[in-house]
């Protein structure tokens, strides 16, 4: 049941914010083929551990970009509105994102 009320809400974006959340994830995804063009010419195990390591930090940077947008607009929102399930839903995020 979480899972349909999870899957059910959506968050209004700006264009702009669009556009910046899909540029990350194009270089991110550039980032990937990079890594598999490595694999295919048996690059060094070093390099490619750097290139994993740097889209690693590339998708952390883009989680905790939109964990903050979450919390600025859709916790504050539902806060504002009395809807207190929002902090269940935060809970379960957070322990999540700390995996």
């Amino acid at each position: 049941m979480e899972n349909e009320k999870c899957c059910n809400k959506k968050t209004q974006r700006s264009n702009e914010e669009k556009k910046l959340i899909t540029n990350r994830l194009n270089r991110i995804e550039g980032q990937v083929k990079g890594i598999k063009k490595m694999v295919q010419e048996d690059k060094y195990c070093n390099d490619i551990l750097i290139q994993l390591s740097a889209i690693e930090n590339s998708i952390k940077s883009l989680s905790n970009h939109i964990l903050e947008n979450h919390l600025y607009s859709c916790v504050t929102n539902d806060l504002e509105k009395g809807n207190l399930e929002i902090i269940d839903e935060l809970i379960s995020l957070f322990k999540k994102f700390n995996k």
